[in-house]
């Protein structure tokens, strides 16, 4: 048998994190990115992939408005605070912000020139801002909040369109400052209005379930168009559209009409033409998923809608924080047909369940706090579909791939039903009823997929056939059950079939995992030894054993024959929710209530890994049979895609090796050379702080040691900078380099001027370091300077010193008067030295003196 590879490291390559929390957004002019409001914040998604490319931070106060230059480089947003600001997208910097509305702004639109900017407020007033801040127009009118402001599409016509809750839309001229006309023939809110590419009619849509046309030349209302549902919004089609082109066998033969849509809270898009008020195309089916606290309310479908640039298609905003992207296409007979191309959920809830779909493992199924379960595509991270059928909310799920390929996914929710479901129709086929409680745990077989069990809070265990399912079938039938058997005292969490079909444990809150038998649920070993309840079980893929995970914060492996506990792993700091083996059952995965998630190896008992991607608890943990990448969701509604990165590390690791020997090499070189400038430049790059202080230190014995080190500190960057103050801090520790490291210090300080120094990151924390150690430094050698005093005292004393001898009179003195005058000068030093030696070294001093 061949030996495991251990896997050593996994990688997050992708998050869905929550980027949307409903209200206001719009879309970039190639629609590459959506700028959304995400509570307090503002997220820049790209609308590909649903990645968060940047987020821009509020005031704390809810985002009301946001709305993009023409050339999408500035991007200007309003919140509850009433102030208006402008940001850079380039920098993600504030340019300037003000205030002007005495209540929120709920609307705004930037002119086609880029110019002038144009809010709404809830205060009732209109009003016209210059990019500078400047008001420019100040309109008042409206008796109540306006909701929406359009600029007429024709820049040469300086008009201003608004629309209120009043029931009126008003036309404000910029021209003459003045409103010049008021169009009143709606009864309720007003939502939307829309202006031709003509520029001579005017489209709103209201709450009234009207969409009125008017004639800009007069300002009389053509023609109003009832719907039968709340307007959200009206969307113009134009000429070059996509919509237009397949709509070609529906339209009239007047060439002055023009084709619109519609959405509102039926959550269905229709497609009309101006000419006789003709409902073109509408939708068959909803696409919008309605959750059981929308059906309490009120059944709420789209709450907006916008053409795409570059025809692009459609993009429709939902209630429960998702976006729908639309296209068109014509059927090979000649009809009209909408497609679902992407959808985008802004938030997912709390995470709860997940698993792995399909052979190729190219989809997610996703069960969270609502009562529908979600299909993601990891490539594109978009929910592909959504299974309505449940009435409550889906506690777990688990997915299967079926000898004939058929893709099956059970699913079990607080309604007390199994569902089965085919990924490929989409469609409910079987349903399961008998569990008294809500059902917390299902489970299909490994081989057969000829059954599934499922484990309810009503204590039960309960294995349903599959033998009367065939690949025709996509009506749902009623699901029947091959035993039952009262397993546990307390609610069952967790549930794992054998890999050869004969087997099925389940973990409880009464602290215990039981095994049984397949099929009649015969009772087996009692697993005994955790202290708290148990979340998770699974059994190995090639050993007879079985491993549990428990709020005690432990994992144990079980022996399946005699229910022994092998091996116990500690580590998590909560709760430990779900545990998965991998590498054929080497290693193992597991997360838990402290959000973090942990890569152990079972023959040694090691953590290898941990990761920390969530910020609160991570209850779902899947991993994928054919390529043992992980996925990993929560409380915080984020979902992350982990790959094994262990063969991509150990290549970095060994061309990182070779680009190191290269550069040592290079430096080597550069110190024989006398190039400090490079030496010191490599040294940095490879982090050797020991080789960058003996540069240093050869720079220091060199007469030009200054402009030696001032021109090699000049060519180095700000982050070298910082890491040289800490290599610097390090060295001013020791006496024996202090020296050294004030020597580059100072040229350092002279180099850098005070600005670029107090803007490095942690530079406080440095120089805090640094002071202490020098001002020891500075008092060692100033106590060794003054000791040196006294060496010289002594010395002179010992007359080993030659002291100054005074002037003579005589230039030239005889010998003898000449040392006659040395002898005097001696004695009197002597004398005045000797009351404080004692007399043996006096008189020593006093013969050596009488010698000389």
């Amino acid at each position: 048998m061949t030996s495991v590879a251990l896997k050593k490291n996994y990688r997050c390559v992708q998050s869905l994190q929550q980027f949307y929390s409903g209200g206001p957004y719009t879309v970039s002019s190639d629609g590459s990115f959506i700028a959304c409001a995400c509570n307090d914040t503002i997220t820049i998604v790209d609308s590909s992939n649903a990645s968060i490319k940047s987020t821009i931070e509020g005031d704390s106060e809810p985002v009301t408005a946001l709305t993009l230059s023409p050339d999408d480089k500035f991007l200007f947003s309003a919140s509850h605070s009433r102030q208006i600001r402008v940001w850079d997208l380039s920098s993600l910097k504030c340019l300037r912000s003000w205030k002007g509305h005495q209540g929120p702004v709920m609307g705004m639109t930037c002119h086609a020139s880029g110019g002038l900017l144009a809010t709404a407020g809830a205060d009732g007033k209109v009003q016209v801002w210059d990019v500078s801040g400047f008001c420019t127009h100040f309109f008042k009118g409206h008796k109540g909040v306006v909701t929406s402001v359009v600029f007429h599409p024709d820049p040469n016509r300086l008009l201003l369109f608004s629309a209120s809750d009043d029931t009126t839309v008003r036309v404000w001229d910029l021209t003459l400052k003045k409103c010049v006309a008021t169009l009143e023939r709606h009864r309720s809110t007003v939502t939307s209005i829309a202006i031709t590419e003509d520029g001579w009619t005017l489209l709103s849509g209201g709450r009234d379930q009207v969409v009125n046309m008017w004639d800009l030349h007069d300002y009389s209302c053509k023609m109003s168009i009832p719907t039968n549902e709340a307007i959200e919004a009206v969307c113009v089609i134009g000429t070059a559209s996509p919509f237009l082109s397949c709509l070609r066998g529906k339209k009239t033969g007047d060439s002055h009409a023009f084709q619109y849509l519609t959405v509102g809270e039926h959550g269905l898009v229709r497609i009309w033409n101006s000419h006789g008020a003709v409902c073109l195309f509408q939708q068959s089916s909803s696409d919008v998923s309605v959750t059981k606290e929308d059906e309490e309310e009120a059944k709420r479908g789209f709450t907006s809608a916008v053409m795409l640039p570059s025809n692009q298609g459609l993009l429709c905003s939902t209630a429960d924080q998702e976006f729908l992207f639309y296209s068109p296409t014509e059927t090979p007979e000649g009809t009209f047909h909408l497609n679902l191309d992407k959808r985008l959920v802004g938030y997912n809830e709390e995470i709860v369940d997940m698993k792995f779909l399909g052979v190729e493992e190219q989809f997610l199924a996703v069960a969270t706090s609502v009562e529908q379960v979600r299909v993601y595509d990891l490539s594109s991270m978009s929910c592909s579909y959504v299974l309505s059928g449940h009435t409550d909310i889906v506690l777990c799920l688990d997915t299967c791939t079926t000898t004939s390929g058929r893709t099956l996914i059970v699913t079990g929710s607080k309604d007390n039903t199994v569902r089965l479901w085919d990924s490929n129709s989409h469609c409910c086929i079987g349903i399961g009823r008998g569990h008294m409680g809500g059902i917390g745990a299902v489970s299909f077989a490994k081989k057969s997929q000829s059954f599934f069990v499922s484990g309810s809070s009503d204590l039960t265990l309960k294995v349903w056939s599959l033998d009367d399912l065939s690949d025709d079938v996509n009506e749902a039938f009623s699901l029947k059950t091959k035993s039952v058997t009262a397993a546990h005292h307390k609610d069952i969490n967790a549930l794992a079939i054998a890999p050869n079909d004969s087997l099925v444990c389940s973990g409880s809150q009464d602290r215990t995992a039981r095994i049984w038998k397949l099929p009649d649920l015969t009772p087996g070993i009692v697993l005994k030894g955790h202290k708290r309840g148990i979340w998770s079980v699974e059994f190995s893929p090639v050993d007879q054993c079985v491993i549990t995970g428990s709020g005690d914060k432990t994992i144990k492996i079980w022996a399946i024959s005699d229910g022994s506990c092998l091996k116990t792993f500690e580590g998590h700091t909560s709760s430990v929710f779900k545990v998965q083996f991998i590498s054929r059952g080497a290693q193992i995965v597991s997360c838990g209530a402290d959000g973090l998630l942990k890569l152990w190896t079972v023959k040694t008992n090691e953590c290898v890994a941990t990761y920390d991607q969530h910020e609160d608890k991570v209850w779902a943990l899947s991993v994928g049979k054919k390529t043992e990448m992980l996925v990993t969701g929560g409380s915080d509604a984020v979902i992350n895609l982990w790959h094994d990165s262990t063969v991509a590390d150990k290549e970095d690791a060994f061309r990182k090796e070779e680009e190191d020997v290269l550069k040592g090499q290079e430096l080597e070189n550069a110190v024989l050379d006398a190039n400090y400038t490079k030496a010191i430049h490599l040294a940095f790059e490879l982090r050797r702080p020991h080789k960058l202080f003996e540069l240093f230190a050869q720079l220091c014995r060199r007469e030009d040691a200054k402009d030696e080190v001032k021109k090699a500190l000049g060519v180095i960057g700000m982050e070298e900078h910082r890491q040289l103050l800490e290599y610097i801090r390090e060295w001013n520790t020791k006496p024996k380099l202090c020296h050294i490291a004030q020597f580059v210090l100072l040229h350092l300080f002279t180099i850098l001027p005070p600005t670029e120094i107090v803007e490095m990151k942690g530079v406080g924390e440095v120089v805090e370091g640094l002071i202490p150690y020098s001002q020891r430094h500075y008092s060692r050698i100033e106590r060794l300077e003054r000791s040196t005093y006294l060496l010289d005292y002594t010395l002179n004393g010992m007359s080993l010193i030659e002291p100054e001898t005074g002037v003579v009179e005589n230039p030239k003195p005889k010998l003898q008067d000449s040392s006659m005058v040395v002898y005097s000068d001696e004695q009197q030093v002597s004398k005045k030295s000797s009351k404080k030696r004692k007399s043996q070294k006096s008189n020593a001093g006093n013969k050596k003196v009488k010698g000389m």
